[in-house]
């Protein structure tokens, strides 16, 4: 057996949770899960030390007690005999989850709940064994939060069924899903597979979770935080009655989540299935579908995880004009005058989330307004370079070999920045390879 002073000697090597071993206790001191039980799997080293490097992938922000991701290692190593049994004799309370409020396109807020650090790790230790029990029993048409599955995968599905011939679409949204799963109905579907009460009791525990709203804190008698590690898992426990209820009743569908639309032959057969699903979701689920956004329509109206399809045969993929719009609203935030910042900076802060966008949304197969995005972004820029340069335009132009004439009646125009930002003198002299040489990606690429 390792010396327990070289493993602590190399911590990246062997990381906190490790420390099991190390500060395993006596089984006539202590209790024990039964080998091999779900809350034993939950335990094994390696298990831990899979969680740890998950929460440390994920970074984000300190819960209430103000510990961060960094500082988590340090803490497992000094705690976790003490944290160890708290969870194996079911004394363990979580700490309360900080709400948080992020803003939608729509208006409204999404509330997201940010557990302790330490809560996330135990959360994620917990997910990895219960998302090997359960993911067998999954729908193969549901695609969210599951290994080897994605939103392409979903969308793709979705292109294939209308192709297919099926151009009606019973878009369903459920209202503020996450907040309103019912802990009764998730505790009975969990108990069909879990059978240990000192897990199930654990599990209990992070849903009845306080929430804590600035110095506030109260009670959660439903739902389950966005932002918790368990949540996804436990989403598609929820939701997989449903995958199944529908492939019962031979429906064609695509779920991620809480999204879900169900691809029918006609206006007719959408109706009849939307009235016969959503009586469904509301009795058997306890859930309640969104009637103002939740909608019977031929599929190219709507958008599905941000994409939208074409009326023409074949249905080719597009970005939909909600997720253009939102990220021109970053691009306009990076390129505020007031920022002050050299166009290097800018473009390096755009790199940052235009890289980010096309790796979701490069599969879009209509271009066109993917190079009219890129071409608006450019001018955006021509115009920041235009403000920032103020008095100097003239002299700028000239240097980057603009002629006299037409530098002095661009420097001089009555038109403002964004009408000059498209004008034959700024073209000229920031042509589309000076962004590119400055490293500006191309969505359309």
């Amino acid at each position: 057996m390792k010396d327990s002073r070289n493993a602590s000697a190399k911590p990246e090597l062997r990381p906190p949770p490790l420390a099991v071993e190390e500060t395993a206790v006596n089984d006539s001191q202590h209790q024990h899960p039964i080998a091999g039980s779900l809350l034993a799997q939950v335990l094994e080293p390696d298990n831990l030390v899979r969680a740890l490097q998950q929460v440390k992938r994920n970074k984000g922000a300190a819960g209430v007690d103000g510990m961060t991701v960094a500082m988590l290692p340090g803490y497992l190593k000094l705690h976790w005999r003490e944290l160890k049994e708290r969870l194996l004799n079911g004394s363990y309370q979580p700490q309360a989850v900080k709400r948080v409020e992020i803003p939608k396109a729509d208006g409204r807020k999404r509330k997201l709940g940010i557990p302790t650090v330490v809560d996330r790790f135990i959360q994620q230790a917990v997910a990895q064994v219960l998302s090997r029990q359960w993911e067998p029993t999954f729908h193969k048409h549901s695609y969210g939060f599951r290994p080897g599955r994605s939103a392409h995968q979903a969308v793709r599905h979705a292109q294939q069924l209308m192709v297919g011939g099926r151009q009606w679409v019973v878009d369903i949204d459920l209202a503020s899903f996450f907040d309103r799963v019912n802990h009764d109905k998730l505790m009975e579907k969990l108990r069909e597979k879990v059978r240990e009460k000192p897990l199930l009791y654990l599990i209990k525990r992070y849903l009845k979770a306080p929430v804590q709203v600035g110095n506030q804190t109260s009670k959660s008698i439903e739902g389950v935080p966005q932002g918790g590690l368990l949540s996804p898992l436990l989403a598609n426990i929820v939701l997989n009655e449903l995958d199944w209820e529908l492939d019962k009743r031979g429906h064609s569908f695509a779920r991620y989540a809480d999204d879900c639309q169900i691809y029918v032959s006609s206006q007719r057969a959408g109706e009849r299935v939307m009235s016969s699903v959503q009586h469904f979701i509301e009795g058997s689920l306890r859930l309640m579908v969104n009637n103002e956004k939740s909608a019977v329509d031929k599929a190219w109206n709507r958008k599905f995880l941000g994409f939208s399809f074409s009326r023409r045969p074949g249905h080719a993929l597009k970005v939909s004009d909600k997720a253009l719009e939102k990220l021109k609203d970053t691009v306009r935030g990076l390129c505020r005058r007031t920022r002050g910042h050299s166009i290097g900076r800018v473009i390096a802060d755009l790199k940052k989330s235009l890289l980010g966008w096309r790796a979701y949304f490069g599969i879009a197969e209509v271009k066109g307004l993917l190079q009219d995005t890129d071409k608006w972004i450019r001018r955006k820029l021509r115009c920041y370079l235009w403000k920032q340069w103020g008095r100097k335009g003239y002299r700028m132009l000239r240097r980057l070999g603009v002629d006299r004439q037409l530098a002095w009646n661009t420097a001089k125009s009555a038109h403002g920045p964004w009408r000059l930002s498209m004008s034959p003198a700024l073209y000229r002299a920031l042509p589309n390879r000076y962004f590119m040489n400055l490293g500006l990606p191309s969505l359309a690429a």
